[in-house]
């Protein structure tokens, strides 16, 4: 018990006594959660939500979660899912898995192992909500560089020596310094590893 809600975790199954004892079971473990009957009323409710996790029955009418799973990766959401079946197999697992799913369960599932992996997916999205904000920074310094200083980064961090940026952008190797000096500033890069970590950041992030 940590006296405080974790979350949210967002629980979609079509069964109404599992989804209020699964509900009911997570809340003694200080989790804050929110219920749903299907996908498609969880998607309706917080289909942009980017902080918490999805536990979602596999099987239900209408959208299953693996294709609830399917459709948040098509959107490029970073909440990770934990799916439950009662009538799961390895393949199906499998078809999870790399689809992306944080985790597996088969019913009935055990209370420990449930709120363990529910840990470890709130664990990943308090992560990848971390790198996102790392990279929205990131953008928002690249942001303030001028054309000519973007051009001088893109070159420094492709491995050219000031002599060279000078030589390909018509510039006195003092003016490319210069740019040099300010990119440094602007992207808070303390070295220029830190630079090309940036720029390679960047680029993952699209």
């Amino acid at each position: 018990m940590t006296g405080r809600a974790q979350g949210p975790v967002f629980l979609i199954d079509d069964e109404a006594g599992v989804r209020q004892a699964l509900a009911s079971m997570l809340s003694t473990y200080d989790f804050a959660v929110e219920a749903f009957a299907s996908a498609d009323a969880f998607l309706a409710a917080h289909g942009n939500v980017d902080g918490g996790c999805v536990v979602a029955d596999v099987r239900m009418p209408g959208m299953s979660g693996l294709d609830l799973q399917r459709e948040l990766a098509r959107r490029g959401s970073p909440l990770p899912v934990v799916l439950v079946t009662g009538h799961g197999d390895i393949p199906m697992a499998v078809a999870a898995l790399k689809a992306g799913a944080q985790d597996f369960l088969e019913k009935p599932v055990d209370d420990e192992a449930l709120v363990a992996a529910i840990q470890r997916a709130l664990a990943t999205s308090a992560r990848r909500q971390e790198a996102a904000s790392a990279v929205a920074a990131l953008r928002g310094r690249h942001a303030r560089l001028t054309a000519r200083e973007a051009q001088v980064m893109a070159l420094v961090v492709a491995g050219h020596s000031n002599v060279s940026i000078a030589g390909q952008l018509g510039l006195s190797q003092r003016t490319v310094e210069h740019y040099r000096a300010q990119v440094m500033i602007k992207m808070e890069a303390a070295s220029l590893a830190a630079l090309v970590q940036a720029a390679a950041a960047l680029g993952e992030a699209g």
